[in-house]
């Protein structure tokens, strides 16, 4: 079987967690990196074992050796390297949030499915092995039907202007960063909402640093969502069903394990580890897709994607943020 080449744009902390995590892989060859910085890309590389590096992003994109495309630069960049990576015919995994806007999003999906190239955000979550477990439980009925959804991701950030997070040039605030995770979590498990409502604070820069958020259906399902840069919170989810409840402990975006309650029943600790360091299963995902011929992946399909995009943005918007895409 032909092992499925991968490139490697952004070497960041985020990257360096990645790569270490394809010896768990099969198939995949981790092969080449890039960064604006030669000298950042001779060092990542020299730090990973990889036998390429690259000291702009065109050169990675040109290099008709490299099958798929990591992309991990700042959210605002996402757009422009992944367009011109999908006109260059590479299938790529694009790190969350997939960009900075819904209509870069939507632009990117469009020339994705144009080209019939592949195409995935990075929401490793899905893939977790504890995550994976909770969605067949839900789908047996373990819990009934999912009525409500409680999701909560902080951290004490102290603020400073020239942090990416703080940085709206650079697609910062805590809505694409942290609140992906979260809305991405109620997405999966209760669907797109009709209606999307948010509380929150901005920072000096007029990125936001704070918000909790109310998705609402019609049906009168719901998911109450927390998030913050100001301050740390557990970390922790819950699934609330009409027979029973799944709690994924902190931090549930990772999880190790999952607590089944089932009404009337004693509580199951069901443990599932991910390899690695959890990134290794969106990973395999990718290239097995790669491998099989298809351009989506039906556990995060991009239409997933553009609703969470869409959910994000108009919360950002309700609080008078508006993102921007990089040129």
């Amino acid at each position: 079987m032909a092992a499925i080449r991968w490139g490697i744009i952004g070497p960041g902390r985020i990257a360096s967690k990645v790569v270490g995590d394809f010896k768990h892989v099969p198939n995949a060859i981790p092969l080449a990196v890039a960064s604006r910085s030669a000298e950042r890309a001779l060092d990542f590389a020299s730090r990973h074992g990889l036998p390429r590096a690259y000291g702009s992003y065109e050169q990675l994109i040109d290099d008709a050796e490299i099958d798929v495309l990591y992309i991990a630069t700042p959210n605002s960049q996402h757009h422009a390297v992944a367009l011109a990576a999908i006109e260059a015919g590479k299938a790529i995994l694009v790190e969350k949030s997939f960009t900075a806007t819904t209509a870069g999003a939507q632009e990117v999906i469009d020339a994705a499915r144009a080209k019939g190239v592949f195409a995935m955000e990075a929401m490793w979550t899905r893939f977790q092995p504890a995550i994976v477990t909770a969605r067949r439980l839900i789908m047996e009925g373990a819990i009934g039907e999912v009525r409500q959804i409680q999701a909560d991701l902080g951290v004490d950030r102290p603020y400073d202007p020239q942090d990416r997070l703080y940085n709206p040039d650079l697609g910062g605030g805590a809505m694409l960063d942290l609140g992906v995770y979260v809305v991405s979590f109620a997405q999966y498990f209760l669907g797109v909402p009709d209606r999307v409502e948010v509380v929150g604070s901005l920072a000096p820069t007029g990125v936001d640093a704070e918000a909790a958020l109310l998705l609402g259906y019609d049906d009168g399902r719901a998911a109450t969502l927390l998030i913050s840069l100001r301050n740390p919170t557990p970390g922790g989810a819950r699934i609330h069903g009409t027979k029973g409840w799944i709690d994924v402990p902190p931090r549930f975006h990772h999880p190790h394990r999952i607590l089944l309650q089932r009404t009337g029943a004693d509580a199951e600790i069901i443990i599932r580890p991910p390899s690695g360091g959890g990134y290794s299963h969106e990973l395999i995902e990718v290239t097995s897709c790669l491998l099989a011929g298809r351009t989506e992946s039906a556990i995060m399909p991009l239409d997933d994607t553009l609703a969470v995009q869409r959910i994000l943005n108009q919360a950002c918007e309700s609080l008078g943020v508006a993102h921007h895409e990089a040129p």
